[in-house]
């Protein structure tokens, strides 16, 4: 008995203990500023390049704001790896932070805006040292990696750049 309750507690701590990893990056160039403006031959070249980048990753869910900019951005993946885009509301990003929250063991992208994404990641609990993402800053891509422990929780913050570097 002593033994089957050891190794049921064991069990319960493996499937509290979980690493959730998720990609955040910005719509790729548009257009214009306009809710249904498309993506620029560039922006086109930079969601191509995210697919690239992302392709191995193991992405097993894809959320988007559901503008034609932020959907272009992420279809060349979605293609690729056989996933769904879902939509999410760009604003509150209470909803898509806690949804993201929810999931576990498990890799997403989240694709958003200049005036979403740094506040998505620090809902996840990362810290971000970049004050706010310029209008001309198409390149960032953000991981946030969500450790969780039976008796601790972690989340590391790594900002990289994918496709074309955009001008200073």
């Amino acid at each position: 008995m002593r033994s089957f309750t050891l190794f049921v507690l064991l069990i319960v701590v493996s499937m509290a203990c979980s690493t959730t990893t998720v990609y955040i990056v910005r719509h790729a160039e548009k257009v214009n500023e306009t809710d249904t403006t498309d993506l620029t031959p560039a922006g086109y070249a930079r969601a191509t390049a995210l697919a690239e980048k992302l392709g191995n990753a193991g992405i097993d869910s894809i959320f988007s704001t559901p503008y034609y900019r932020t959907r272009q951005t992420v279809q060349p993946l979605a293609r690729r790896v056989g996933v769904p885009i879902v939509d999410y509301t760009a604003k509150p990003t209470d909803a898509i932070v806690e949804r993201v929250k929810t999931i576990r063991g498990k890799t997403v992208l989240v694709v958003g805006h200049s005036n979403t994404i740094l506040e998505i990641a620090r809902g996840l609990g990362a810290k971000p040292t970049m004050g706010k993402i310029e209008s001309g800053d198409f390149d960032n891509l953000f991981q946030v990696t969500m450790h969780r422990g039976p008796f601790r929780k972690s989340v590391t913050f790594v900002p990289t750049t994918y496709g074309q570097p955009t001008a200073p």
